[in-house]
């Protein structure tokens, strides 16, 4: 038994040796050199190609299987009419799918109290989709399609791009000009020059503010309408950088 925990010793102290390697590699600046770290953030705007919202079907009935069944009924007709509106399979995506009991109110006496427990009255069954919509042109008739064919949830949207990486490295790349633009100034004013950069770290991306749309089961009792009209705007890319540099005299 003792062999066995001296042979473990030195396994042991395997992450150490590592983490202490990882220390003895961080950058050292030369004698009368100095450290100086700054922010900046950098931005770029795109107009966005992709619309995410939410539909789908609540539905209620006496028992959990009634509410299911009439609920994939309506849902069945929701996603044909989106497929039928041009949204690929690829693009829609169950969120949400649930049953909860409908509680009643206890039977009131006639002094104001209330006499026993809330009892099932029934049952509500849930059913909701993530789509995204790539033509936008096409998103208010879209919605007023799931609205006529049967949805009464529907909510969105969240604009978005389908690939931000362009963007993205714009806002850094300006970031980082930022940054050292303020790192001569600094070092200009301190009698110093930049001599390198020691670390960089990053943070950042966007963060787009979703249109709400009224519910759906309020728009159903509404005379016809033109397409419910949606601005898409512009997309802002935000990248924030923290730079340390060097400074020689």
């Amino acid at each position: 038994m003792k062999r066995l925990i001296l042979a473990a010793l030195p396994l042991l102290a395997l992450p150490l040796a590592a983490h202490a390697q990882q220390l003895s590699t961080a950058p050292v600046v030369a004698p009368g050199d100095a450290v100086l770290t700054v922010s900046a953030d950098g931005q770029s705007t795109r107009t966005p190609d992709l619309a995410v919202f939410n539909a789908g079907v609540t539905t209620q009935a006496k028992t959990a299987s009634a509410a299911l069944n009439e609920n994939a009924a309506k849902m069945n007709a929701v996603i044909a009419a989106l497929k039928k509106a041009g949204i690929a399979d690829r693009d829609v995506q169950t969120s949400n799918l649930s049953v909860n009991p409908v509680y009643g109110q206890p039977r009131r006496l006639p002094d104001g109290t209330t006499e026993g427990d809330p009892v099932i009255i029934g049952y509500q069954a849930t059913n909701q989709v993530q789509v995204r919509q790539r033509k936008l042109d096409q998103y208010g008739k879209v919605i007023d399609t799931l609205v006529t064919s049967g949805a009464n949830q529907v909510n969105g949207p969240s604009f978005q791009l389908d690939n931000s990486d362009a963007a993205m490295d714009e806002a850094r790349i300006e970031a980082m000009k930022k940054a050292r633009a303020r790192a001569d100034l600094y070092a200009r004013a301190a009698g110093m020059r930049v001599l390198r950069v020691l670390t960089i770290n990053e943070s950042g991306g966007w963060s787009p503010q979703p249109v709400m749309f009224a519910r759906a089961e309020k728009m159903m009792d509404a005379p016809p309408a033109p397409p419910s009209p949606v601005s898409a705007g512009e997309l802002e890319m935000r990248a924030n950088v923290t730079v340390t540099y060097e400074l020689a005299p």
